[in-house]
């Protein structure tokens, strides 16, 4: 059992993951952990600030520290000001930040917890963990409680972690498109290049199989992602409810936790579908980093689908094999089940 070097049973600890939407996710059950073992303790989570109601729809969280808006200081003394207000007692850098590293050791906050892989983290942390995330055979919500070891936590098992995302205190859905009686399906294509993405015509493959009297459909993505799914998919179905565009952050959270169900390739909605107790289909290609071994939907229904084959021969192109192989027909057996 990890023990802590903490001796403080009231700390507060700034959990720092500062890149995109399932990275969050998979870090919420690192901060109900640390909840666990600190119930006298704050958790701050510092984050981009679009992610924002991610957190505050996290009951172990006690306070959201937005890092755009401390990057956008002018001066460096305002900057250490900013992060000496929060009376941190801890900070665990679990996506490393070269400004954040540096900002957190300027203004004091004593216990600096960072991965020894990166060079500028033996400058400005006082405590190196050393582990690599690339070559791990642990999921992504396991390799960020390694970071936690300092603090007297160990690596819980996978399946611990499928009801430990703490969003308790979602917002509230603010339109009424969702069926009373159909499964309430959402597709979200396209990933912002978080990793490979199934093709276009196997979504709409997909859509053409389902009952129709079963299932109502709809595409969720920002504007720029709904012209680009356009031709191939929303103008082939008129009966697919459009979605893109359409949503803020915090209204695209409350209707993944309103709706059934989604599928998706390994993005931030499928990430959130599955922590929100959704059935989350994710579609994966079996190349490492970015294989279900590190990325699979973390949730209670969380499913993936993935080829069992050494993808070599498209590892560094963008038209995956591996994807396009997997059928519409093996993602509506698991939405039917």
């Amino acid at each position: 059992m990890a023990k802590s070097i903490l001796h403080n049973n009231k700390p507060v600890i700034i959990i720092s993951r500062t890149d995109n939407i399932g990275d969050v996710v998979l870090t919420l059950p690192l901060a109900v952990y640390l909840k666990k073992k600190y119930p006298q303790g704050r958790i701050l989570f510092l984050a981009k600030k679009y992610i924002r109601p991610l957190i505050e729809a996290c009951e172990n969280i006690d306070e959201f520290v937005d890092v755009e808006e401390l990057s956008a200081l002018p001066e460096t003394f305002m900057q250490v000001k900013f992060l000496k207000d929060l009376h941190a007692d801890v900070i665990i850098h679990v996506a490393p930040n070269h400004e954040v590293a540096w900002l957190s050791k300027k203004a004091g906050i004593p216990l600096r917890i960072g991965t020894s892989h990166r060079s500028y983290h033996w400058l400005y942390c006082n405590k190196l963990v050393n582990f690599s995330r690339k070559n791990s055979p642990l999921h992504e919500a396991q390799l960020n409680f390694k970071l936690a070891a300092p603090l007297g936590l160990d690596i819980p098992e996978l399946a611990e972690l499928k009801n430990s995302s703490g969003l308790t205190r979602l917002p509230k859905l603010n339109s009424d498109v969702l069926h009373k009686a159909r499964f309430n399906l959402i597709l979200h294509p396209k990933s912002r290049g978080s990793g490979r993405e199934w093709p276009l015509d196997n979504f709409s493959k997909l859509v053409d199989i389902l009952p129709k009297e079963k299932f109502k459909i709809f595409v969720t993505g920002t504007k720029e992602e709904g012209d680009l799914v356009r031709e191939g998919l929303l103008n082939k179905h008129p009966e697919i409810n459009d979605m893109t565009g359409k949503q803020d952050f915090a209204q695209l959270l409350a209707f993944i936790a309103t709706a059934d169900g989604l599928v998706a390739s390994g993005t931030g909605p499928l990430h959130m579908a599955a922590a929100l107790g959704r059935k989350a289909i994710g579609i994966f290609p079996p190349i490492k980093p970015i294989h279900p071994g590190r990325w699979a939907p973390l949730g209670p229904d969380g499913h993936f689908l993935v080829l069992d084959i050494d993808c070599s021969d498209c590892k560094n192109g963008t038209n995956c094999v591996c994807m396009n192989s997997i059928t519409p027909e093996q993602v509506k057996s698991l939405l039917i089940n």
